[in-house]
């Protein structure tokens, strides 16, 4: 399976990650939140930066359900998603992952026909540290 690679500059979003914190990195000067993380604000250039607490709520971008799958690793797991979501916090920041059905659901277990373009959701994180997500009710 995927496991995240991290660098110098995305390692503390890994290491919240593993807290269950979805935080995000800002800049320390103008506020300007950034993902993925980097060393310099692209709009003060500064390099400064800090990592913001996010809610872990958002709205789901965009989203693909692949056919086939695209990794062989994956074929067992059909249908299975991936998703953008647009972070409430931070609405030009977007990050990718699945949908579950609820926390600790593994890959595949939302059925692809409940995701919608729009729909409200909030994070959850695996024993894998990486995003996942999964639908609020409304």
């Amino acid at each position: 399976m995927l496991s995240p690679v991290v660098d110098d500059d995305g390692a503390p979003f890994w290491e919240y990650a593993a807290r269950g914190e979805l935080r995000i990195q800002a800049c320390a000067d103008c506020g300007e939140p950034r993902f993925p993380p980097r060393p310099c604000c692209p709009r003060c250039r500064s390099f400064g930066s800090e990592w913001r607490l996010m809610s872990g709520l958002g709205r789901v971008w965009s989203y693909v359900v692949p056919h086939p799958p695209l990794l062989p690793a994956y074929a067992a797991r059909v249908p299975y998603n991936a998703a953008v979501v647009e972070l409430a916090d931070a609405p030009r920041i977007r990050l990718v992952g699945n949908l579950v059905a609820g926390p600790g659901a593994p890959l595949g277990s939302l059925a692809p026909e409940r995701i919608r373009i729009g729909a409200r959701v909030r994070v959850v994180f695996g024993a894998d540290r990486l995003p996942q997500w999964v639908l609020e009710r409304s």
